[in-house]
């Protein structure tokens, strides 16, 4: 078998995957083991993916302590979908939903649910560029809503909750597409978590909600009205598989799983990813040559986002890191500067390169 060179890749998604789990992808792709057809031949109908998908869910219960009265199901259409799935199914006529925008992917959330019904702005730290996340002393909550939303880790501009916003006995509904099981979750604490396996659970092309049970009546309610595939009824009913789901993502994701679960779990990979980006940001606050665009209270550990002295100077880092196989450290093109996207399965060794190769970029251009 011809060794493949593999560059380090700090993508904000599709991202890293844990190696063992590419392996056993290309084990099993010709065949899966008992089955003797790949995954992408396997039928959704077939006892071999019903399994891999109940595994998969048991996986994610056990990780995650997801209580008995919560839903998952796995859908299509990535988080953007979700934008406009949540306000469809949780909005009641009349009602009111409260949207916190702390970054730009919670602003297109808050859009898209304006389209819906009647979202309001709870509060806003876009005026300071989404360098912060809004204080809990600056929600401005409409009593009796029918959820808050809000975005757990702000990919495109490196800010993370560190602790959750206090929205009451309202449901609170959380993308955490970029740092799902990146830590422990107190799923207990949401009505609904939605987040894109491209992150951290897997490949494109799958999409994991969990939904309080209760929640399911609303959809229950709109069941003649709403569109039969923007449901979460209808999904939960038939146990995420009324249509043909994206079965090789969820295989994957169940691999994802297992290789969480082996690797301590949760409070494991928290204590990594804590290491992980503390050595990153010592690097970027250690002389001043580099400047982290997020406040520190506020950082992510999973988006590691700094700029240089000028847009020359960042050029020519990128394209001297990429040469030197650290590849997507280009920050998101509507903000510029970098970004080290050092997700659960992005070595830590692989921060270790980075900093040294900081370090030597500093030396030679500072």
């Amino acid at each position: 078998m011809t060794t493949v060179q593999r560059v380090l890749n700090f993508s904000a998604g599709p991202a890293v995957l844990p190696v063992p789990v590419l392996e056993e992808i290309q084990r099993d792709m010709l065949g899966l083991p008992g089955v003797g057809m790949s995954i992408l031949e396997v039928s959704h109908r077939s006892k071999a993916f019903e399994e891999i998908l109940a595994r998969t869910e048991a996986d994610i219960r056990a990780l995650a302590g997801v209580p008995a009265h919560y839903k998952l199901l796995f859908l299509q259409g990535g988080a953007s979908t979700q934008f406009s799935m949540v306000p469809m199914n949780l909005l009641s006529p009349g009602g009111a939903a409260d949207y916190i925008d702390s970054g730009s992917w919670a602003e297109k959330a808050y859009k898209e649910a304006k389209k819906i019904g009647n979202a309001k702005l709870a509060a806003s730290s876009k005026a300071d560029t989404y360098s912060h996340l809004p204080l809990q002393s600056e929600l401005a909550l409409t009593p009796n809503a029918d959820y808050v939303h809000m975005t757990s880790n702000n990919t495109i501009e490196g800010t993370e909750y560190k602790v959750l916003p206090d929205v009451g006995d309202v449901p609170l509904v959380s993308d955490t597409s970029s740092n799902m099981f990146s830590k422990p979750i107190d799923v207990a604490r949401h009505g609904l978590i939605y987040a894109g396996a491209q992150k951290n659970l897997g490949p494109s092309g799958v999409t994991l909600v969990i939904i309080r049970e209760d929640l399911l009546t609303r959809s229950l309610a709109k069941k003649a009205t709403l569109p039969t595939m923007l449901n979460y009824q209808v999904h939960a009913e038939n146990t995420s598989l009324y249509n043909t789901p994206p079965s090789f993502s969820i295989y994957v994701v169940g691999l994802v799983m297992k290789w969480l679960l082996a690797n301590g779990g949760l409070a494991a990979m928290a204590a990594t990813n804590e290491r992980k980006a503390g050595k990153l940001y010592a690097e970027i606050d250690r002389s001043g040559f580099y400047r982290g665009t997020a406040k520190k209270e506020d950082r992510s550990l999973m988006n590691v986002t700094f700029r240089l002295a000028t847009e020359e100077l960042e050029k020519k880092f990128v394209k001297e890191s990429t040469a030197a196989g650290l590849d997507g450290l280009k920050g998101h093109r509507s903000v510029g500067g970098m970004r080290a996207s050092i997700y659960n399965a992005f070595p830590e060794s692989g921060v270790d390169t980075l900093v040294a190769f900081m370090r030597e970029f500093e030396r030679t251009n500072g």
